[in-house]
């Protein structure tokens, strides 16, 4: 296998390693020269909506 093979295997491993686990997010692959120079992972993390309950207010008599 010729080193571009190798190093194309490595990326893809990489993109899937990233990918691995991401619930909500991003992964973006950055090209220059018709190479890949940069990958990034955002990940965003989803909270659950609360209710709002109305607030009840004890008078003092």
């Amino acid at each position: 296998m010729s080193l571009k093979g190798r190093l194309n295997q490595q990326v893809m491993e990489k993109i899937a390693n990233l990918l691995e686990g991401l619930e909500y997010g991003t992964v973006q692959i950055t090209v220059h020269d018709s190479q890949i120079t940069q990958i990034d992972r955002l990940e965003k993390h989803r909270l659950p909506l609360q209710s709002k309950t109305p607030s009840t207010t004890k008078s003092r008599t």
